[in-house]
């Protein structure tokens, strides 16, 4: 007996030790309840990647904190509607919200969170929730439902377990939306006894819908929040089959037993009803709830499988792979399942085998998240810019930053240009191309032809060819956008190049300059100019005042710790001390502006470990800080890797890991706007080791890896074979590069191109707890024609 004792003891200390085999897929790393707190405006509601769905929970809806709908700290819930943006400061969205109750009174309005028991919304608890890739559920508290959601691309699928009641309603309330509710009147019916259909005036778009009833209606009726009967001092109307305003709703009503099931599908469309109906009959023809949410299970883990990762940190597989599915999340199609999707020009048309992307929000995503889909998603790339030509033709005009499929010129610069150029340089180029090139040419050198409005043009267009900048007295934002219709000009001038066109290319590489004319090598900022040349004034210490004149107004003196606010401000969500770097078209001008790779570097050491506090008035988007480097916001997330180009990559590693420690496995691990995967691309990139710091240019600029090995799997015809990233001896420690080898050769220098990740093969780091000092200086420098041609 003992023997045998000590045999079993052996055997079980023996299979206890040895390394487990990770059993997960990629799927089940994901946690969608990250960024979910704060204002990183995420939502852990189900959907597939590029879904027109996006079916969450929604707890508040009115406020900048509500932009997802959702807040981790709230704890009831309004109920479930079928649209969000990702992470955008964008109140918007929210359509078609559907509400279980259980009441012996019916309510139809969802009452304030702090008395919820005087409307529908309803109590509920984290430890009874749960979120996953395609699923969500939560237990209403108040009325011990238990509701479940699951997605397709263009339908949502609930599932409600009841009690058992007399009293149990299903709600489908038109007047809810996230932010300020649009002009117009919705329209809803009921088709059948088990089938509501109608529209809903959303933001910028009218969501048509068709919701299917597993059941049919015990009783059912309309209501419109905006009008009281004088007769019954309600705004219910029992039986009735049909109701259009701008605050109306349905409701159905049921007796169930204890753990009675009823489902219900909503289709979705921008287009019609009868196209919401196809895309319901076509994706989700039957009322397997299970099949559908193991769909969407498999379809997300076959597309985060296309980047493998080792190592032995659960939470930074999960932080990685969560950051993945954000990115892949944010891009969203508008077509249905026929392809006809509503055009910019207000009328219908068919995308023939491909798929159409309504909303490009560019100045966010051109940085990070454009690039990792020519590596992740390349399959969708030309999509994306056929959706590009497809805009431009319908409405007359290239739009910038836009979303839902109209027309918009927001944010500074001009940013459908690098995304276009970026698709371009990687060999993306399944679309018009002359088209779309001479879109752009137009759109750098000439105001809009009638009847399109002037603002649909490049702002300060004119001063910016005749004075080489945009001045602070005529424009709002005039040094970001000088900075950044530089940058643009320079992509416009590589894909000029690219086509021969010699003389094109010679007049946007010299405008891809201007950025020296906003230059004071005084204080070596990039500072506001007035219009006829002179430096705006410095505050000296004082409050920063506002010059008002036709219609313009702008702030009396120059603050490098200054954001502000609009429309008086003369940087774009940050200051000077956050903006002087951003000349990615053209790093080692910038470094000869500053007069020696010392200064450069001084400036950069200082940037990093400074105060991170701006003046007044205080900017929510000043978050995430490091010194004045400012993960929050997108100005600042190149520029932990220009080290790099100064001859000093291992300060480049040392804050790149240190920026990746603001990346979390919480609901508030994300430090800042998502804006539609563009912090989430970051994360991707840096943990691999390498970031786009000149999208539309092929380098990458190698920073630090995060991980042991990370692999990005073939995917042909865009990647015959996987390219895989080793990182020997990583630790929180072990986080400078002592050398590198690519494909068993030695790697001296600091970047990779497009073209060595495409043709795959092994990238290996030895990494180290300290730095090699000296190896800076033995890298090669960039050589300046990879990044910019003067």
């Amino acid at each position: 007996m003992k023997k045998y004792f000590f045999l079993s003891f052996f055997l079980v200390f023996f299979f206890s030790c040895r390394p487990q085999k990770d059993t997960k897929s990629p799927v089940d790393y994901v946690n969608p309840f990250i960024g979910t707190d704060f204002f990183a405006h995420m939502f852990p509601g189900p959907t597939l990647p590029f879904g027109m769905v996006q079916l969450s929970p929604d707890t508040d809806i009115r406020g900048w904190t509500y932009c997802a709908g959702y807040q981790y700290a709230d704890n009831s819930i309004m109920g479930f509607s079928h649209t969000h943006y990702s992470g955008v400061g964008m109140a918007a969205a929210g359509d078609i919200l559907i509400m279980p109750t259980v009441s012996q009174k019916l309510q139809v309005t969802p009452g304030p969170k702090e008395y919820p028991g005087k409307g529908y919304r309803s109590g509920f608890d984290h430890r009874d929730e749960e979120a996953s890739p395609g699923y969500y559920s939560v237990l209403l508290k108040d009325y011990e439902v238990k509701a479940e959601l699951t997605a397709s691309r263009r339908v949502g699928m609930h599932k409600y377990t009841f009690p058992n009641t007399n009293d149990a309603h299903i709600l489908i309330d038109l007047g809810h939306n996230i932010g300020k509710r649009p002009e117009g009147k919705s329209h809803l019916e009921f088709a059948d006894n088990h089938t509501i259909q109608g529209y809903k005036v959303s933001q910028e778009a009218i969501v048509y819908f068709v919701a299917e009833f597993s059941r049919p209606f015990d009783a059912y009726g309309t209501w419109d929040a905006g009008y009281v009967t004088p007769e019954s001092g309600a705004s219910v109307f029992p039986w009735k089959s049909a109701e259009s305003g701008r605050n109306i709703g349905a409701f159905v009503n049921y007796r169930t037993r204890e753990g009675e099931v009823i489902l219900v599908k909503v289709g979705l469309s921008y287009v019609s009803v009868d196209g919401a109906r196809k895309n319901l009959e076509t994706e989700i023809p039957d009322w397997n709830f299970m099949a559908v949410r193991r769909k969407a299970y498999d379809t997300w883990n076959n597309e985060l499988k296309k980047v493998s990762v080792k190592t032995n940190d659960v939470g930074e597989k999960q932080v990685f792979y969560t950051a993945l599915y954000h990115a892949i999340l944010a891009q969203r199609i508008f077509n249905d399942v026929d392809g006809k999707y509503m055009g910019m020009d207000g009328k219908v048309h068919v995308a023939e085998d491909y798929d159409f992307f309504p909303s490009f929000f560019c100045w966010d995503t051109y940085r990070t998240e454009h690039p990792l889909m020519t590596l992740v998603e390349p399959e969708h790339v030309n999509d994306m810019i056929r959706s590009i030509v497809d805009k431009t033709s319908h409405y007359g005009w290239l739009p910038a930053q836009h979303h839902r499929n109209r027309y918009g010129q927001g944010m500074a610069g001009d940013h459908l240009f690098p995304i276009i150029v970026d698709a371009y340089m990687k060999g993306f180029r399944d679309w018009d191309v002359k088209f779309l090139y001479d879109a752009m040419w137009k759109k750098a050198t000439q105001m809009p032809p009638a009847p399109l409005p002037p603002e649909n043009g490049r702002s300060g267009l004119k001063e910016y060819e005749t004075l080489g900048y945009v001045p602070v007295d005529k424009r709002q934002e005039s040094v970001s956008n000088t900075l950044e219709l530089a940058y643009d000009d320079w992509c416009l001038a590589q894909m000029a190049r690219a086509l021969g066109k010699k003389n094109d290319y010679r007049e946007m590489i010299k405008r891809a300059h201007n950025y020296k004319n906003l230059f004071d090598p005084r204080v070596c900022f990039m500072r506001p100019r007035l219009t006829d040349g002179s430096w705006l004034p410095a505050c000296k210490g004082q409050p920063a005042g506002i010059v008002r004149k036709g219609g313009h107004s702008w702030y009396d003196c120059f603050d490098p710790l200054l954001v502000g606010r609009r429309p008086n401000r003369y940087f774009t969500e940050s200051n000077a001390w956050q903006y002087v770097w951003s000349v990615q078209q053209d790093i080692p001008g910038l470094i000869e502006l500053f007069g020696s790779k010392e200064k450069f570097i001084a400036k950069l050491d200082t940037f990093f470990t400074m105060s991170p506090e701006v003046s007044g008035p205080k900017y929510v988007g000043v978050v995430g800080t490091i010194g004045q480097y400012v993960q929050g916001n997108q100005p600042s997330h190149h520029v932990a890797y220009l080290y790099d180009y100064a001859g000093q990559p291992w300060k480049t590693q040392k804050w790149i890991r240190e920026v990746m420690k603001l990346y979390r496995n919480n609901p508030g691990g994300i430090c800042g706007n998502e804006d539609m995967g563009s912090l989430s691309s970051w994360f991707v990139f840096s943990a691999m080791g390498f970031y786009p710091v000149t999208p539309g240019s092929n380098v990458y600029l190698i920073g630090s890896p995060l991980l042991e090995e990370v692999t990005l799997k073939k995917n042909p015809p865009y990647r015959n074979k996987d390219f895989t990233i080793i990182a020997h001896n990583v630790s929180d420690r072990n986080k400078y590069i002592r050398s590198a080898t690519l494909n068993g050769q030695p790697l001296n220098r600091i970047w990779l191109t497009q073209e060595d990740i495409v043709k795959g093969g092994i990238l290996v780091f030895e990494m180290a707890a300290l730095p090699d000092t000296s190896r800076g200086g033995d890298l090669p420098e960039i050589p300046r024609e990879v990044i910019v041609n003067k």
